[in-house]
Parts: C-alpha cells; sequence; structure tokens
C-alpha cells in the first residue's frame, strides 16, 4: 500500500494565507474586469483603440517583411516554443507529476483550469468575431478570429499555473524565481511575437493577459480555500 504523499512545507496552514487568497481573488476580479472594459471597446470599435492597434501594427510590419532572418527566429518562437500546443504539453507533464504523487484532486484542477482557458477563449473568438491585421505581403498566417489572442492567454494560464505549482510545493526561492523570470519572458514574449508577425493587435494581446491572468488569480485561490475547508472537516471529524 502506498502512503499518501506528506504535505510540503507550502501546504502548511497559516493565519497568513487567507490575506493572500483574498489578495488573489481581488487581483483576479480587477484583472477580469478590465479585461470586459477591453471587450466592451473592441465590441463597440472604439475610435481612439482602432487607433492605437492600427498604429502598433503598421510600425512593426514593416520591419518583419525587411529583416528575414529575424523573422524566421520569431516564428521558431511563436510557432514552437511558445504555441498553444506546447504550452499544454508542459502543463500535461505537470499532471503527470501530480498523479505519480496521487494528488488526484490538484490534478484536476490543474487540467480543469487550463482547459477553461481554451473554452472561454474559443467563445469569445466566435462571439466577438474580430478580423485579424490583413496585409498584402504578410509575413505569417493565422485562422480564426482575432480576440483574445489564444498563444497570450494559453501562455499566461500555463506559466501562471505552473509557478503556482512550485510555489505550492515549496520549491527554493532561486528555482521559483527562475521559474517567475522564465514565465514572464514567455509571456511577454508571446505576445511580442504575435505583433510582430502581424496576425494579432495589440488589444487581442492585453486580452489575452488579463483573461489568462483573472482565471489563474481566481481558480489558485479558490483551491486553497477549498483544501483549506477540507482540512477544517478532516479537524473537526477527528
Amino acid at each position: 500500500m502506498h502512503a499518501p504523499p506528506r504535505p510540503s512545507p507550502a501546504l502548511t496552514r497559516s493565519p497568513s494565507r487567507a490575506p493572500a487568497r483574498k489578495a488573489a481573488i481581488g487581483t483576479g476580479l480587477v484583472l477580469a474586469a478590465v479585461f470586459g472594459v477591453l471587450l466592451a471597446l473592441v465590441a463597440c470599435a472604439w475610435g481612439p483603440l482602432v487607433s492605437l492597434d492600427r498604429h502598433v501594427a503598421d510600425g512593426l510590419h514593416p520591419v518583419a517583411v525587411e529583416h528575414h532572418g529575424w523573422t524566421r527566429c520569431v516564428r521558431v518562437l511563436s510557432d514552437w516554443l511558445w504555441d498553444p500546443w506546447t504550452m499544454r504539453a508542459a502543463l500535461a507533464v505537470a499532471a503527470l507529476w501530480l498523479l505519480r504523487r496521487r494528488d488526484w484532486l490538484l490534478c484536476v484542477w490543474i487540467a480543469g483550469t487550463s482547459a477553461l482557458g481554451t473554452a472561454l477563449q474559443q467563445g469569445l473568438k466566435a462571439a466577438v468575431g474580430r478580423a485579424r491585421p490583413s496585409w498584402p505581403d504578410p509575413v505569417a498566417t493565422a485562422h480564426y478570429a482575432a480576440f483574445p489572442s489564444g498563444h497570450a492567454l494559453t501562455a499566461t494560464v500555463t506559466c501562471g499555473l505552473l509557478a503556482w505549482l512550485l510555489w505550492r510545493h515549496a520549491a527554493r526561492p532561486a528555482v521559483l524565481l527562475a521559474a517567475l523570470a522564465a514565465g514572464a519572458v514567455s509571456v511577454l514574449g508571446v505576445g511580442f511575437t504575435r505583433l510582430y508577425l502581424g496576425v494579432h493587435w495589440l488589444s487581442d494581446v492585453v486580452a489575452g493577459w488579463l483573461l489568462g491572468g483573472a482565471l489563474v488569480a481566481v481558480s489558485a485561490a479558490l483551491f486553497e480555500m477549498l483544501t483549506d475547508r477540507r482540512t477544517d472537516e478532516g479537524e473537526r471529524a477527528s
């Protein structure tokens, strides 16, 4: 018989975790609210936002057309390293690790959060139906609607969930810091690649970041609340 895994130091209950959970939920709600405002502005084609999106796109596209070598490198980053399926594969590895530790609930929670992010992304794309930038000399192509950016959203959800997992399992500060740095580079980098390749507007990318960040913050806080409640019930039952 396999003994259940011992809880890591990060999982030990502490009164200081309640404010952290509230802060996470508050952050998630703020990000969701800002996303809602951005969604409304995109849906009504607000002039200043459309002009900003066009200005950024028109500024980057000539650079991408002129610098072929750099553009090929950016495509590799966007289509392979930071592709949504690569991000999901990284989460799948984390889920397998959780299964090996017999942490069933957290494994399902991680998979469910990722799936919810994908569902929200696809549903919003269909509902908004925003056209992608169009060029006479494109350097890359993408299909389906533009808003929000699936690359930006998936990278944000994946990197956020992986960082949360490391924190929950008491990763060393140096490891956690390195993971946060790599996550920040990935999230910002994938957003830049989608703009540089001319397949998304700036507001698409920002929307992906906002929605992904909101989803991770609320999901993590709710999981911590759930596990603390189960701990309370177990202590009362004993």
